[in-house]
């Protein structure tokens, strides 16, 4: 596959990707890790249009923020995992939909959302 003029300039980011790892320990379940899969790749992260977004759980506010991530054609990824972004602001963004494919085995792309608590934080 050739790569267009401009096509690497369309991933804007660098996100790591992150597998869960059980803890196989007895009084573990629930406490599990996340470990590196690789190094960090080119992405392209585009936010979804603001909305009103936001839920009441157990009487929290969540709030999402959802977003569409899309790299260069691989075949390793699945929904369990996850992807974190560090710059230019943190962000750790849940897989809610895909892989999809795009073109003919040239491009993969996800539905992330990531999480904060809604409202004043002072």
């Amino acid at each position: 596959m050739t790569v267009g003029k401009g096509r690497s300039s369309r991933y804007n980011r660098r996100i790591q990707i992150e597998r869960p790892v059980a803890d196989t320990t007895f009084d573990g379940a629930g406490s599990g890790e996340w470990e590196a899969v690789g190094r960090p790749i080119a992405a392209s992260v585009v936010d979804a249009l603001p909305s009103r977004s936001e839920k009441l759980a157990d009487g929290i506010n969540i709030a999402t923020r959802p977003a569409r991530v899309r790299m260069r054609f691989r075949t390793d990824l699945d929904a369990s995992m996850r992807f974190v972004m560090t710059k230019p602001f943190p962000r750790v963004m849940q897989i809610i939909a895909g892989p999809a494919e795009v073109g003919v085995r040239e491009e993969v792309e996800f539905m992330v959302e990531d999480y904060s608590s809604a409202g004043n934080a002072a």
